[in-house]
């Protein structure tokens, strides 16, 4: 004999609440390119061998942009994590997301090192000093989390083949650098002795380890460019990440030379500036016209283009750290020249943002 049991009922409950804060359901960490990209105007062109008059008062107004898209950011990115945790853990599981936490980090980093620069006109060297401290310590802490987080998350869940190597990876990995080139501008304000050695080792340290890093990426890099497709039109801009560690690197070995007293930093960092800076503008050339072939096949305009920024920005820096350096005019004419490159392309990517925003394609889920 078979009974038959009539299946209960569930009983009603309450409707489940819609998620909150919808609008930041689907913004990754890639949306700190922003605020690096705009901290670099601000701190590369107040260090240019030629500035006209204006030229500072207006770098520190957009510094003073960059601090406020910090702020902004880190409170929309808190309600993403409290309230869209499931996306949250999405990005990190995502191989094509996870590297861009990395951004995090430099955005903490550009900030505060443009405070020291540039931003100290506004809210006096004390409060820039102090607030450089905060930013450099919590930037520095984040960057090596995410140096050895993301590649570990790529070894153990993402599982990535040789084929699908990208310029994305180099970004938690450059985060490092970024510390080394900036921490030499807080050793003046250190006391004498072993506090400004510490800080200067610890910087050595952190260039050696994204130096090294980056070296045994960026071979992956290059033979997925030479032996697979062209990259999809889309993420054609992140090519522009290798200028990154090139030119962050050739700004740390100028900054160190400024703070160790001796013709011997000085000419090292020659020694180093000069071949990375040309091996620099041999990728820029080269990433360049893979660009334009892109614009050829679809490219429209997306968060990659802001690639276009920061490690121009670098690049500045490096130039200009060869011209303190050496006293030539074509490294200064150099940096002035790829100036005028990053604020076309700031422009560019700002008033892309701006309108992706506002028609609500940028903050769309991805398709």
């Amino acid at each position: 004999m078979v009974t038959a049991i009539r299946p209960l009922r569930p009983r009603p409950g309450p409707l489940a609440s819609a998620p909150r804060f919808p609008a930041v359901r689907h913004l990754g960490p890639n949306w700190y390119a922003c605020v690096m990209g705009t901290a670099v105007v601000a701190s590369a062109g107040a260090g240019l061998p030629w500035r006209p008059p204006g030229l500072r008062t207006a770098c520190a107004a957009v510094w003073a942009l960059s601090l406020a898209l910090l702020v902004t950011l880190l409170a929309v990115r808190a309600l993403h994590w409290r309230h869209h945790h499931d996306q949250a853990r999405a990005h990190l599981l995502d191989p094509a997301a996870a590297p861009f936490y990395g951004c995090l980090a430099m955005a903490l980093l550009s900030v505060g090192g443009g405070a020291l620069t540039v931003g100290r006109d506004w809210i006096g060297l004390p409060a820039a000093v102090a607030l450089d401290t905060v930013l450099f310590g919590a930037g520095t802490a984040v960057g090596l989390a995410a140096a050895v987080a993301v590649p570990y998350l790529m070894a153990v869940r993402h599982q990535a083949g040789p084929g699908q190597a990208a310029p994305a990876w180099l970004l938690p990995l450059v985060a490092p650098m970024v510390s080394a080139a900036l921490g030499p501008l807080l050793v003046p304000h250190l006391p004498a002795g072993q506090p400004r050695e510490t800080l200067l080792a610890a910087c050595l340290a952190l260039f050696g380890a994204s130096l090294l890093a980056t070296l045994l990426t960026l071979p992956l890099i290059l033979a997925r460019l030479l032996t697979g497709d062209p990259l999809p039109p889309a993420l054609t801009p992140t090519l522009f990440l290798v200028l990154g560690p090139l030119g962050q690197s050739t700004t740390a070995v100028g900054n160190f030379a400024d703070a160790v007293p001796g013709r011997g930093a000085a000419l090292l960092s020659v020694l180093y500036g000069v071949p990375v800076m040309g091996f620099a503008l041999l990728w820029l050339a080269s990433a360049t016209a893979h660009v334009v072939r892109a614009r050829r096949h679809g490219l429209r305009f997306s968060m990659t283009w802001w690639s276009f920024t920061f490690p121009v920005g670098t690049c500045v820096t490096g130039a200009t750290a060869l011209a303190r350096h050496t006293g030539l005019a074509c490294c200064a004419a150099l940096a002035l020249l790829l100036y005028a490159v990053l604020v076309v392309a700031w422009a560019v990517a700002a008033v892309g943002t701006v309108r992706g925003i506002a028609g609500g394609r940028l903050l769309a889920a991805p398709r």
